[in-house]
């Protein structure tokens, strides 16, 4: 009967096999060999802060990560909601919504770049992974299969006001802490770009004549 052999097993004999091999495809004992599996303690945990010199109490530094990273983990999900319905708009606005769509979502991509950065500028963690985000969003989430249009508009629209009213306390806080950095993220990039996509969506479901009026005044 084969035996199996494990990717580590295997992985630590080659290594040996490359050390001893008379000095060939070794360097000094060094190896071409990838170095596989490796696995380590965290070298900090999600929740707490580095010291970073930027003058900037760590009670102030906490309370900008917490908020930051909420918006974030939320834009993350708005992200993915914006792609998803990228793909999965049908009717006769197909062509219009599937690129307005697209553009939203790489908005909101460079805005969770932006985020994200900032968190690890105060010493933070930032939320990195989308199944992390889901733990943390409360946007809620749709069903799995596709939606009508006018309910794809309406859970984007009632997401951003969820973010929106998330970044205005941020705003507040952000203020009161003189934390100016986090502060101007959220108002001159998250909360303006919340606005004008607001605006672009609620304009979709504006129900006016396409070609011709009724003529009633």
């Amino acid at each position: 009967m084969p035996t199996t052999t494990s990717r580590r097993t295997t992985t630590t004999t080659t290594r040996s096999a490359g050390a001893t091999a008379d000095g060939a495809g070794t360097t000094r004992g060094r190896s071409p060999q990838p170095r596989l599996g490796q696995r380590a303690p965290e070298i900090q945990e999600f929740g707490t802060l580095r010291l970073l010199p930027i003058a900037l109490s760590a009670e102030a530094r906490t309370d900008s990560c917490q908020i930051l990273n909420q918006i974030l983990a939320d834009t993350t999900i708005l992200y993915a909601m914006y792609k998803k319905h990228h793909w999965l708009v049908a009717g006769p606005t197909f062509y219009q919504l599937h690129l307005l769509f697209d553009k939203h979502a790489e908005e909101q991509l460079e805005l969770v770049d932006l985020l994200a950065e900032r968190v690890q500028s105060l010493g933070g963690i930032a939320v990195g992974d989308p199944r992390h985000a889901a733990e943390l969003t409360t946007i809620e989430r749709p069903p799995d299969g596709a939606e009508e249009v006018p309910v794809m508009v309406d859970r984007l629209l009632d997401a951003h006001e969820q973010i929106i009213e998330k970044v205005r306390r941020g705003i507040d806080r952000t203020d009161a802490t003189s934390d100016w950095g986090s502060n101007d993220l959220l108002m001159s990039d998250v909360l303006r770009r919340h606005e004008l996509q607001v605006w672009f969506l609620s304009e979709h479901i504006v129900d006016v004549p396409l070609v011709e009026t009724d003529g009633k005044s």
